[in-house]
């Protein structure tokens, strides 16, 4: 299943950032954008967290603005993901023949 699954990410002819998740709805990292785009994002969370932490006792104000922060990360996340992906749909299992619909 393994081997099924990484020559599915790797048939990538037309150069997707992200390709389908083989179950469910969404998407997964298909070559070193894809992975560089999670790693950015995971990092810029993992900061805004340490950055809130060093300041102390947070505040409501900076929990708002952490909030916004994480919001507004997620949105750009499923933007681009949406922009350099493959079509999102619902999958469940390798597709039959490995071409996207």
């Amino acid at each position: 299943m393994i081997n099924k699954y990484i020559e599915y990410i790797k048939n990538n002819p037309e150069g997707y950032w992200f390709k389908r998740k083989l179950y469910g709805w969404g998407w997964t990292p298909a070559t070193w954008q894809g992975w560089a785009i999670i790693l950015a994002f995971a990092a810029f969370i993992i900061w805004s967290g340490l950055d809130m932490e060093s300041a102390g006792e947070p505040t409501e104000k900076m929990a708002y603005w952490f909030a916004f922060k994480v919001i507004i990360s997620v949105i750009l996340l499923i933007w681009i993901c949406y922009k350099k992906g493959e079509k999102p749909r619902w999958q469940w299992g390798l597709p039959k023949d490995n071409t996207p619909e």
